[in-house]
């Protein structure tokens, strides 16, 4: 069974290859705070930040990108249309689904030492909160 999936798995990566539609790792972005000029929730997503356009359109042109949000797909995904980035973005979910990477300005790297980890959680600070 296990030679069945290897061999499934090669053979999609080879299918897809020759096809020429690469698989593309995925990038979880969060909206708040890293797409929009978050500071306190408000019921309103707020603007745009600066460069933010630009930083999706180049990560898309090599990744897939996923935006995940605890609010409304509906209202996320309008906020995307509203500004222009919608195209760049395969799904919007509150789900935490496997990716290559997740871009969240509420986390932490953790890097193997759980003493650390427990120094970086007392220290933790958001960029937006001074």
């Amino acid at each position: 069974m296990k030679k069945f999936f290897s061999l499934l798995i090669l053979l999609t990566l080879n299918t897809s290859l020759c096809l020429g539609t690469p698989i593309r790792k995925t990038i979880m972005i969060d909206l708040d705070g890293v797409l929009d000029n978050y500071t306190t929730y408000t019921k309103e997503i707020p603007s745009i930040k600066d460069g933010a356009k630009d930083f999706v359109k180049e990560l898309s042109k090599n990744y897939e990108l996923v935006l995940f949000t605890t609010r409304s797909s509906k209202q996320a995904t309008e906020w995307l249309k509203s500004n222009g980035i919608d195209k760049y973005f395969k799904d919007v979910t509150k789900v935490k689904s496997p990716a290559f990477i997740y871009i969240d300005d509420r986390a932490l790297k953790f890097n193997g030492d759980y003493n650390i980890t427990l120094k970086d959680i007392e220290n933790f600070d958001v960029y937006w909160g001074n």
